[in-house]
């Protein structure tokens, strides 16, 4: 059995991880790994919304540090700022949106709470997608519900649209 490796926060912000790693409750916790289907469709997200950053106002980042609560640092797969926000190595400021793309070491209870500080964070939208459908779903008071659209603000559209942007 694997012992934990309990680390200040500190020491995990100035600390670089190959693949990316989290920091949940004082622990280095290693994220799932993605397939093709998995890099594809975060890279299409990523397209769409660099493709809109100028008219809707925002910068994307795929896997960066979200600190979600004074204990925790999440990456999500791909991460929508609002531009007026100050520039931050780590974020600390909610972003309009966060989108994880399942991989298939992903589990349910560990989704469950990630997608739970998101939401105790205040990111308004909090979505997930499952790279084997192409199905979208949204996070929204406590529970995940199949989504077509969406909505924040002047950000308005059909998510179907980013399956356009699919390389494989």
């Amino acid at each position: 059995m694997a012992t934990a490796t309990h680390v200040p926060l500190e020491v995990y912000l100035r600390s670089e991880y190959e693949p990316a790693a989290e920091y949940v409750d004082g622990e280095i916790v290693e994220r799932p790994m993605g397939e093709l289907n998995h890099a594809d469709w975060q890279a299409a997200i990523s397209a769409w919304f660099l493709s809109h950053a100028k008219e809707w106002n925002i910068r994307v980042f795929p896997e960066l540090r979200v600190q979600v609560t004074q204990q925790n640092c999440r990456i999500p797969d791909v991460t929508v700022l609002d531009r007026s926000l100050p520039i931050e190595q780590t974020i600390t400021q909610p972003p309009l949106a966060v989108v994880e793309v399942l991989s298939p070491g992903d589990t349910v209870q560990g989704l469950k709470h990630k997608l739970a500080e998101y939401s105790t964070m205040g990111i308004p939208q909090i979505w997930v997608v499952d790279p084997d459908d192409g199905s979208f779903e949204r996070y929204e008071a406590g529970r995940l519900s199949p989504a077509t659209r969406f909505e924040q603000g002047a950000i308005q559209f059909d998510v179907s649209q980013i399956a356009s942007l699919l390389q494989s």
